[in-house]
């Protein structure tokens, strides 16, 4: 593991908006959870500066998980703050997957990694039924979080939360690992860190799509799929283009997509890429919940400004690490 963090571009200092008394001023504002940002806001979010506050969820409280809606028990929430280096974190909402363990880890990612998984208590009680919890509250590898007060009533939409949200719920650690519920792991985290991120000098990495590599074939999938009512698909892929966005082509190269796989994400937190993760959960909770379509949105307004983007790597790579 690297001796110090990775540089941040500009911004130095990340802090998050925290209000009690939020009215909804503007109607497709996103939630409450999120505390309701508007337009102007959205806009003064990528004015990047060496400090910033920004909306990042978790608004009605100062400590994320009390009492600001996605609350864990205090206990859970101690654990979380001692996980100082690597986690590796899932999560399964509305039991629509099975919990799948880990294999190929290593002993001292055995000790020296967080494994955490997020459930809700519909999927905990489930998951009772077959499986012991132990008295550290795990099962295998993994620590279990039951989650409570849910803000969304949209399970995808929950699990968005630890997906992008991570350096909030674990703010001490270094890099994280972000694994869909339906995969399994199946090789060492410090391999992963060492292949897509230390290896090549980035600090965030994640799979594009295996065949598309343009939002607008992605938002028409996802209508085709039934992955979100198509008008809400097309009133944010509307006001995208209002705000520029264009089809895919080699004009863009360096970058080799806008569209992730998005199953898997791997980084190390710095002010940078928590900026990022912040704005691109803010357009899931303004928008639709397929952050496929925001990805590009928010990666090209970050770049465009500073020195930096998510390093993305072929979907057969990640097909070699996970598993479903």
């Amino acid at each position: 593991m690297p001796a110090a963090p990775t540089a941040s571009p500009i911004l130095q200092s990340l802090n998050y908006l925290s209000e009690d008394n939020l009215v909804l001023k503007e109607s497709n504002s996103g939630s409450l959870f999120g505390g309701y940002p508007s337009l102007e806001q959205r806009d003064m979010s990528f004015d990047i500066k060496d400090s910033m506050t920004v909306h990042c969820g978790f608004v009605r409280g100062k400590i994320p998980g009390l009492n600001t809606g996605f609350d864990v028990d205090e206990a859970d929430l101690s654990e979380m703050r001692q996980c100082q280096g690597t986690v590796v974190a899932s999560a399964i909402f509305g039991y629509y997957d099975i919990m799948q363990q880990p294999e190929n880890i290593s002993e001292f990612s055995k000790d020296t990694v967080c494994f955490f998984m997020f459930l809700d208590e519909e999927t905990e009680a489930a998951i009772k039924n077959t499986t012991a919890v132990d008295n550290m509250k795990k099962i295998g590898l993994w620590r279990v979080v039951v989650v409570h007060n849910l803000p969304y009533s949209d399970a995808r939409r929950n699990g968005k939360i630890p997906k992008l949200l991570l350096h909030r719920l674990f703010p001490n650690a270094r890099y994280s690992l972000w694994i869909d519920g339906k995969l399994k792991l199946v090789k060492d985290p410090y391999q992963l860190l060492e292949r897509f991120l230390w290896r090549k000098n980035v600090s965030f990495a994640i799979s594009r799509h295996y065949r598309r590599f343009d939002v607008f074939e992605e938002a028409e999938a996802n209508k085709a799929g039934g992955k979100y009512d198509n008008a809400s698909i097309d009133n944010q892929i509307e006001f995208y283009k209002r705000e520029g966005l264009t089809h895919y082509s080699s004009a863009k190269l360096p970058i080799t997509s806008d569209v992730p796989e998005g199953c898997v994400i791997i980084r190390e937190h710095i002010p940078i890429t928590n900026l990022f993760t912040c704005l691109w959960f803010n357009e899931v909770d303004r928008f639709t919940s397929r952050d496929q379509i925001s990805f590009s949105t928010v990666r090209d307004k970050i770049r465009s400004r500073v020195n930096w983007t998510a390093d993305m790597f072929l979907d057969c790579e990640r097909r070699d690490f996970v598993v479903q």
